[in-house]
This record gives C-alpha cells, sequence and structure tokens, in this order.
C-alpha cells in the first residue's frame, strides 16, 4: 500500500506464544512431569487454568509449551493414534514408542509446524523413568531431567544443580527419590513465578509408576 507518508507493510502471524513453563524429572522407578496452568498473551491473562500437561491412555504424560492452539490439536492427534494403536495390536504404545510416533508426528509438519515446545515423560520398557525433549520440528532428546518455556532459563540451572549435582564438589550423580523431586518441582514453579510474568496460577504435577498416573495441583502466585 502506497500513502503519503510512504509504504506500509501488513504482516499476518499464524503463531502466538501463550507462555507458560512445564518441567520433567526421571526417577528409578518414576517419572515427574509438571507444569503452570497460566495461558497469556503479552500483558494479557487469557486464562488463569489452562492445563499444558496431559496424560496420555498409554501411561506416558505430555507436557506442551508455546501455543496452546497447536498444544490441543498435537494431543488430539497423538490420542487418536493411541487409539488406532491399542485397536491393531491389543496393547498400549510403549513411553519410548511414543516419543518416536511424536517425532514423526513433528516431522510431518515441518514446513508448516506445530508452534509448541514438547516433552514427553514415561517409563520405559524396564520400568525406569524418562523424559523426551522436543524442538516444534521433531529433533528429540532422552533425558533424566528437562525444562521448557518462558521460565525454563530460570529453572534449567536450578535443575542442573539440584537434580544432576552440577557445581557441586565430592557428590556423585545418583538419581533422586520422589519425595525429594516433588520438593524441587514445587520450588522451582515458586521461585520462577517471582520472576516470570508468564508462568503463575496453578502448578499441575503428574506422577508416573508402574501402577498408574497421579495428579497434584498446588497454588502459584497470581499477580
Amino acid at each position: 500500500m502506497n500513502t503519503a507518508a510512504g509504504n506500509i507493510e501488513h504482516r499476518f502471524s499464524p503463531y502466538t506464544d501463550n507462555g507458560g513453563t512445564t518441567l520433567a524429572i526421571a526417577g528409578e522407578d518414576f517419572c515427574v512431569v509438571a507444569g503452570d496452568t497460566r495461558q497469556s498473551e503479552g500483558y494479557l491473562i487469557n486464562a488463569r487454568y489452562s492445563p499444558k500437561v496431559y496424560a496420555m491412555s498409554n501411561n506416558a504424560v505430555l507436557a506442551t509449551g508455546g501455543m496452546h492452539a497447536d498444544g490441543v490439536a498435537l494431543v488430539k492427534r497423538l490420542g487418536q493414534n493411541l487409539d488406532w494403536y491399542y485397536h491393531k495390536h491389543e496393547k498400549n504404545m510403549s513411553a519410548p514408542a511414543l516419543a518416536q510416533m511424536l517425532s514423526t508426528i513433528l516431522y510431518s509438519k515441518r514446513f508448516f509446524p506445530y508452534y509448541v515446545w514438547n516433552t514427553l515423560g514415561g517409563l520405559d520398557e524396564n520400568g525406569k523413568g524418562c523424559v523426551f525433549s522436543y524442538d516444534p520440528v521433531g529433533n528429540f532428546e532422552k533425558q533424566i531431567w528437562s525444562c521448557a518455556g518462558s521460565a525454563g532459563h530460570l529453572i534449567q540451572p536450578f535443575l542442573d544443580n539440584q537434580v544432576g549435582h552440577k557445581h557441586q564438589s565430592n557428590v556423585k550423580h545418583h538419581l533422586l527419590p520422589l519425595d525429594q523431586v516433588l520438593k524441587i518441582v514445587k520450588d522451582a514453579f515458586n521461585g520462577a513465578t517471582e520472576r516470570d510474568i508468564y508462568t503463575g496460577d496453578f502448578v499441575e504435577i503428574f506422577i508416573i509408576k508402574k501402577e498408574g498416573v497421579t495428579v497434584e495441583r498446588h497454588d502459584l502466585k497470581k499477580d
């Protein structure tokens, strides 16, 4: 468009970032996946309870951050694929198999990707906790702990120190027990809400064991 003031460029983006933070920590026989519930855009809070963490039908848990609408669409697609797998094979898909399938789905959309940063937690074939972290186009890595989202840069060094025992002298790396992991998760989110306006309201903590998935919800800072 040409005007007396010069050229004006009109631009449209189909993506938005709805903020929030997710993390996952694997243990010897469990996995913990957590995320806050605030959905925001800029300085506007769209919803105070908009979950980012979803329990899947195969005893795995997916945490999504980034664009909420794309996260919902991705979870729906994964749920359909898990149902098809169950009806075809008469068993649930393992967490590592789901991790590979998620990577394939994300890569298939690489030219118009789901604008989400995913973290998948579950138990492997041996019953040990496992965590898989992703970028939007399907690259993924198996880890023991992972954090993503608007407060990820605040929480990740804390997890590196407390879970990975980085920068600690005379400490041998070991997997933490469940009670200590839960305390670290709560401390991480309580600290993040003091510095990140896009994280807050509530934190949902999903605890994955061979018996099933349980959920805890705790209050966070509301302003």
